[in-house]
């Protein structure tokens, strides 16, 4: 059974033969195979394998009609040629261009029109380049961002208006600036902040108004501290608040017979 990746055909579904190929004296070379390596081919591995065995051809061909051979001519093209490139129509062919340039062309990518390009530039920018896109519009752009940039730096995102942004920069902002994000509007964003707070520190959040973060306030916070959240509205919390208070003052009074008992043997 015949099937599509049996055929010689072009990116416009035309069948292929080697008549009337510039490339076609390359054959008895060894350097092109139809249906093997072959850069009019519409399969890129095809076209892949054509440059491996012919780089000096890639000059030739960063104005094919076809953004396959665009894309793989310019990973093999004179670098010299490649800033013209992140102009082209496609970002298959603009990133192929861009990953073999110096890091200083990444800026001129930051506002692609594409989103896959943009995620990619955020790989290679420095802490300034990575500032400058904060505000991307597409939010998994953003949480990237957050991925890279310093904790120090991290507090210029806490307010972004994606959840899972702000769910990155709640895991690595710095310690310090954690209370900052303590009053998110999004409990699972405030749960997440409690967890990474000090025991100390918890107590800020004890009248946060979702159960969880209470729950995990009366688990940590110093028995002392628990108060109110003996009579939480959230049966969970109080019981585990009273839990807690009962524990300690079980320990309290061992330590008390403890002492008695030493004491009266002294």
């Amino acid at each position: 059974m015949t099937t599509e990746a049996d055929e010689a055909r072009d990116w416009q579904g035309r069948e292929l033969t080697c008549e009337g190929c510039p490339h076609q004296a390359l054959q008895a070379e060894g350097k092109c195979q139809l249906k093997q390596a072959c850069v009019r081919d519409r399969y890129a591995r095809r076209i892949d394998r054509f440059f491996n065995w012919n780089p000096s051809l890639a000059n030739e061909h960063l104005n094919d009609p076809f953004f396959e051979v665009r894309a793989v001519a310019a990973k093999h093209a004179d670098v010299f040629r490649l800033p013209a490139l992140l102009n082209d129509p496609d970002e298959t062919v603009r990133w192929a261009a861009a990953a073999r340039l110096p890091d200083s062309y990444m800026a001129r990518l930051r506002n692609d029109p594409h989103r896959e390009v943009r995620i990619r530039v955020v790989s290679r920018l420095d802490e300034a380049g990575l500032v400058s896109m904060i505000h991307d519009p597409d939010y998994y752009v953003r949480t990237m961002v957050a991925r890279r940039l310093s904790p120090s730096t991290l507090p210029l995102m806490i307010n972004d208006p994606e959840i899972e942004v702000r769910r990155t920069v709640v895991h690595r902002i710095d310690p310090s600036q954690l209370m900052r994000m303590a009053k998110d509007k999004e409990p699972a964003i405030r749960l997440e902040v409690a967890q990474r707070l000090s025991n100390e520190q918890l107590i800020e959040l004890k009248d946060d108004p979702d159960w969880r973060v209470r729950y995990e306030v009366a688990e940590r916070i110093d028995v002392k501290a628990l108060g109110s959240l003996v009579n939480d509205p959230d049966p969970l919390v109080s019981e585990l608040a009273r839990q807690r208070l009962h524990e300690a003052e079980g320990a309290q009074a061992a330590e008390g017979e403890a002492s008695d008992r030493f004491g009266t043997a002294s």
